[in-house]
């Protein structure tokens, strides 16, 4: 009897060996759920950015708004007609007076004055 015990043992121990450590086992599946789980994350954030760059080129293609912006602020191009001013700040403005509030960049502010847009000369 005690020899049959022991023969159980030894075949339980033997099916549960590849359950636990075999290939496909217990260890190897938690293994794979955290590579999963990770290109997962890793899949989401792609998709975040396809998504921008996907509108972006939608919105390249459809409207003329965005290839003028595109234009204007990488290229620094103007219309024709258009009456391009930069203005130079003085380094020791304070951020109280007027011209503070633009937008700086690198110490000059840059407006484009459209043709409909122009101020009128007074003599």
């Amino acid at each position: 009897m005690r020899v049959l015990a022991l023969a159980f043992v030894v075949l339980i121990l033997a099916l549960q060996y590849p359950m636990w450590l075999g290939k496909g086992g217990w260890l190897q599946v938690r293994e794979f759920d955290r590579q999963l789980a990770a290109q997962k994350d890793s899949n989401a954030n792609l998709k975040l950015r396809n998504d921008a760059l996907d509108a972006d080129v939608r919105d390249l293609k459809t409207g003329f708004e965005a290839i003028e912006e595109r234009a204007r602020s990488e290229l620094g191009m103007v219309k024709q007609d258009e009456v391009f001013f930069q203005l130079r700040q003085r380094p020791e403005q304070s951020r109280e007076e007027p011209l503070a509030a633009m937008p700086q960049t690198g110490g000059t502010t840059s407006l484009p004055i459209r043709p409909g847009n122009r101020p009128t000369e007074k003599r």
